[in-house]
C-alpha cells in the first residue's frame, strides 16, 4: 500500500535529519515555504511537521519557528524523562539520606512483631484496610480539617492515583484544563486514556481563574487539574482569593476538581485545600514517595461519595489492593512521629539546596519554591534548551527541558533542576557546572 504523501515527505526529512544532512538546532522552512517548496497544500505540510514532532525529531518554538532537534539529548515526555547511566541525574527528584536505610530496618522489625502478621499475605479491602484509612484521615487533619475515612481510598502511589482516576472518572474524548507547564506523569496518564489538556496561562503555577473560565466558554471541560501548594516544576502557590475564584468557575461549570498535593508537605502554612474548599468535587491525590521514599509506593485519593464505586473499580482492575506490607509501614510511622519528623527534614534540606541553587545561579536567575528540591530556570529570548542540555551531558550532567512539562504547542525554553538525591558534597560544584555551562542564556 503507497504510503500517504504527508509520510513520504516526513521520511524525507527525518532521514536527513538522522544523517546529520540537517543539523541540530537548524532552523526549517516555515509550513506555507515548505508548502510552496514540495508543491503540496498548506494543510500536507502542516501535517508532516506534526509527524515530525511526534517521532521528536523537531520542536517549536513561540515566535521563532520550527528547529531540528538535537538526538543525542533524551527526549523528556512524560514519565520516560531519564538521566543516562554514569551522569549525575538533575532530572528526577529523589530525596534521601543516610538515615532513610535505618527508618526502614525499624519499620520492618516493628512489623514483624506485631499481631495478625498473616493478614498481611491475604487479599485487602480494595479501598484498603479501614484501620488504616483512619490513621491517614486523622493524620490530615491538621491540614484538610476532618476527614471521612469512608472517602479515603488507599493507592499504590501518587501515580497509581492519577491513574485511577483517568480510568474510573473519564471517558476517552474528555478534556481537562491544566496548567500550561504541568506534571509529566498525569500528561501520560491523559495520553494513555485518550484524554484532551486544555492548557490555561499563570504565572509561576498560579492558573489564572479568567484564563480558566476563558476556556471553559471555548471547550467542553470535565475537569480541572492543578497543584496549587508547590506546583510542580514552578514551585508556586495559588493565593486564596484565586482558589475561590477556581472554585466558583468550576460550579458554574460542573468541573470536577483534581487536587494533586505530591509536594504540598513543603508549604509549612499553605491557603486551605480545594478540598475543603469545594468538598463536593474535589479528588485530593496524595503520596508519601516524595516525603519519606520514592520506592515506597503509597499513596491515597480522597474523593466525594458518588465517585467512590467507580474508584475501587479501578483499584480492583489495576492492582486490587495497595501492598499491606508498604501500608502497614507508612501507617506505622505516621503513628510514631517519623513520618512527621521526615516532613520537616525535606524541608530543612530543601531550604538549603534551595538556597545554594540561587546563591550560585542568581535568584533572579530561578523561579521555584523556598524549600523544594527543584527549580526553574528560563532562557532568555533567543537561547535554545537542547544545546545546553547536551553541553551539561558532556560535563556529565542530566537536565530536562520543558518538553516533559509542557502542556503548549510551543515548547517554552527553560532548564528544569531536580537537585534533592544529588550528595550534598557534591552540590556546589554540581551548581558552579551548571552556571558555567549555561553561561548568560539564563534569564539574569
Amino acid at each position: 500500500m503507497t504510503k500517504a504523501r504527508y509520510l513520504r515527505l516526513a521520511d524525507m526529512l527525518a532521514g536527513a535529519i538522522k544523517d546529520g544532512k540537517l543539523a541540530p538546532g537548524q532552523k526549517l522552512p516555515t509550513h506555507r515555504a515548505f508548502a510552496e517548496q514540495c508543491h503540496v497544500a498548506l494543510a500536507t505540510a502542516t501535517r508532516v511537521y506534526q509527524e515530525l514532532a511526534r517521532r521528536g525529531l523537531i520542536t517549536g518554538e513561540a515566535g521563532r519557528g520550527t528547529f531540528v532537534r538535537d538526538l543525542g539529548v533524551p527526549l523528556t515526555l512524560g514519565v520516560h524523562q531519564t538521566a543516562s547511566d554514569g551522569l549525575i541525574d538533575l532530572v528526577f527528584n529523589m530525596p534521601g539520606e543516610a538515615a532513610d536505610a535505618e527508618m526502614l530496618r525499624k519499620g520492618l522489625r516493628r512489623l514483624s512483631a506485631a499481631g495478625d502478621l498473616d493478614a498481611m499475605l491475604r487479599y485487602q479491602p480494595h479501598a484498603g484496610r479501614l484501620h488504616e484509612r483512619r490513621i491517614i484521615a486523622d493524620s490530615l487533619a491538621p491540614r484538610l480539617g476532618p476527614v471521612d475515612p469512608e472517602q479515603l481510598l488507599v493507592t499504590s502511589g501518587g501515580q497509581h492515583g492519577l491513574a485511577l482516576l483517568a480510568l474510573g472518572l473519564f471517558q476517552r474524548g474528555d478534556a481537562i484544563a491544566t496548567d500550561a507547564l504541568t506534571y509529566p506523569g498525569f500528561k501520560s496518564v491523559a495520553a494513555l486514556q485518550g484524554l484532551g489538556l486544555v492548557p490555561v496561562q499563570g504565572p509561576r503555577g498560579m492558573m489564572d481563574a479568567d484564563d480558566l473560565e476563558k476556556q471553559c466558554r471555548a471547550h467542553k471541560l470535565s475537569a480541572v487539574y492543578l497543584m496549587p501548594t508547590v506546583h510542580n516544576p514552578l514551585g508556586g502557590v495559588i493565593d486564596l482569593p484565586t482558589r475561590r475564584r477556581i472554585v466558583e468557575i468550576a460550579r458554574k461549570f460542573d468541573l470536577q476538581i483534581i487536587e494533586d498535593a505530591a509536594y504540598a508537605f513543603l508549604e509549612p502554612n499553605p491557603p486551605p485545600s480545594f478540598v475543603t474548599l469545594a468538598p463536593e468535587r474535589t479528588i485530593y491525590v496524595g503520596s508519601y514517595s516524595k516525603c519519606l521514599a520514592t520506592g515506597l509506593r503509597l499513596g491515597f485519593l480522597i474523593a466525594p461519595k458518588p465517585c467512590q464505586i467507580r474508584l475501587q473499580e479501578a483499584i480492583r482492575a489495576t492492582t486490587w489492593n495497595a501492598p499491606a506490607l508498604i501500608s502497614g509501614l507508612v501507617t506505622g510511622w505516621i503513628q510514631d512521629g517519623t513520618l512527621q519528623n521526615r516532613e520537616q527534614a525535606r524541608r530543612q534540606d530543601g531550604a538549603a539546596r534551595q538556597h545554594l541553587c540561587q546563591q550560585i545561579l542568581g535568584p533572579a536567575s530561578v523561579v521555584s519554591h523556598p524549600n523544594a528540591g527543584f527549580a526553574w530556570v528560563p532562557l532568555h529570548k533567543g537561547s535554545r534548551a537542547d544545546p545546553l542540555i547536551a553541553r551539561l551531558k558532556e560535563q556529565g550532567i542530566s537536565v530536562s527541558g520543558a518538553a516533559a512539562f509542557a502542556t503548549t504547542v510551543a515548547i517554552p525554553q527553560a532548564l528544569r533542576l531536580a537537585f534533592g538525591g544529588v550528595p550534598s558534597d557534591a552540590l556546589e560544584q554540581v551548581f558552579q557546572t551548571v552556571y558555567d555551562t549555561i553561561g548568560n542564556a539564563r534569564v539574569a
